[in-house]
């Protein structure tokens, strides 16, 4: 479903052999693997991430695919430092808009790496410039009452603003700082969804299920209605397709 964000992160970044890289919030590893290729035989690729599942799991994939200058690692990037810390460069797909305290969480990333090392990271642009979710919440707050989401509290649009990003960064010790926009459509459960899969996945896939089924059988299969007739409107051959637009963000330590 992202993959054309990290990939367009991917080429922004530009990675060579022989550079050291984390990848903060690495899930299940895919950005991970693409940097190893990238880096080769004398560089390293480490991946970061939260979730114990999902480090056996990339752990396992790189394994399969025979990559042998890669490695993963459980661990909160707010706090954590991996012993093969500083590092050329750091990267993260959407794995930086979580932390409950960003201003010390950026620090810590500024600490993994090297002076001159180099940031790179994908963030959500503000919800109203993300048609896929925004008019997915619409359609669920005609049944359910949905909080209010705060400005800059952790969640996937907790970094949309430019002057708050910069503010972190700089504040962290980083420098040269750049944004470029990726903008393009969105395939809301992944290319070659459905109306019904791409509810599914929003129902089941995204934390916002937990109050839709907190509401009770006949609210959540009215909030089932509303998302498919939305999606509905919104596919094409290759899927259910929405606007999105991320930033892509570089800078240096």
């Amino acid at each position: 479903m992202i993959e054309p964000i990290g990939a367009a992160l991917l080429a922004r970044a530009a990675y060579v052999a022989g550079e050291k890289v984390v990848d903060i919030g690495c899930g299940g590893g895919w950005t991970t693997r693409r940097i190893a290729e990238r880096t080769g035989n004398t560089g390293l690729a480490l991946g970061l991430d939260i979730s114990p599942e999902l480090v056996a799991a990339a752990t396992d994939r790189a394994q399969r695919a025979g990559l042998a200058n890669i490695r993963f690692e459980q661990g909160d990037a707010a706090t954590a430092m991996p012993e093969e810390a500083p590092f050329d460069r750091l990267h993260s797909r959407f794995g930086t808009m979580f932390f409950p305290e960003p201003y010390a969480a950026f620090a810590n990333l500024r600490r993994m790496l090297r002076a001159g090392g180099r940031l790179d990271i994908a963030v959500w642009a503000p919800i109203a410039d993300n048609p896929w979710q925004r008019n997915v919440m619409a359609a669920i707050r005609r049944h359910i009452d949905l909080p209010t989401p705060q400005p800059r509290e952790p969640g996937p649009f907790a970094l949309g603003e430019q002057d708050y990003v910069t503010d972190l960064l700089q504040s962290a010790g980083f420098c040269d700082i750049s944004f470029d926009a990726w903008t393009g459509e969105q395939r809301v459960g992944g290319p070659g969804s459905d109306p019904e899969s791409a509810t599914r996945f929003v129902l089941d896939g995204m934390q916002v299920g937990d109050l839709v089924r907190a509401s009770g059988d006949d609210t959540r299969a009215a909030v089932h209605r509303s998302l498919v007739e939305l999606f509905e409107r919104n596919c094409d051959n290759e899927g259910v397709r929405m606007g999105a637009k991320a930033w892509l963000v570089s800078a240096r330590a």
